[in-house]
């Protein structure tokens, strides 16, 4: 059996795999009930709506990389940081981006199932330089 580690990072792998593939069912396999994705500028979505935006159309990625994350376990949670960087459009427009992700996952029939997303903006113009005032 792999490590928590290696589960995790593998459920990372096919979670951005889907989304480069816009392919809702994976997707939707990999989440837990009652998941959440807290966008890079505050907005919250539920499973039905995270999805609800590749079903339309209205968010397509490109490529998704997924690197330089860290796994930490807490029983039967495992908290995944890294590094999510995109290059996709939504409804037409830009949506590149930079981000710290955090991935919530718990553990669910022997796997690990994605909880929850949230992503941060990498630095940018202040006030996020450090030192600014």
């Amino acid at each position: 059996m792999s490590s928590t580690e290696e589960q995790v990072r593998a459920v990372g792998r096919r979670w951005a795999d889907a989304e480069v593939r816009g392919d809702t069912e994976a997707l939707g396999a990999l989440v837990a009930d009652g998941f959440r994705l807290v966008g890079p500028v505050g907005f919250v979505l539920d499973g039905p709506q995270w999805l609800a935006r590749y079903r339309t159309g209205d968010l397509v990625t490109k490529a998704l990389d997924w690197r330089d994350v860290e796994v930490r376990e807490f029983g039967d949670t495992a908290i995944a940081i890294g590094v999510h960087e995109q290059t996709a459009s939504f409804k037409g427009a830009p949506a590149d981006g930079k981000f710290r992700a955090t991935h919530v996952l718990v553990r669910e029939d022997g796997g690990w199932r994605l909880a929850g997303i949230h992503l941060s903006a990498i630095g940018g113009p202040l006030p996020f330089t450090p030192g600014a005032a």
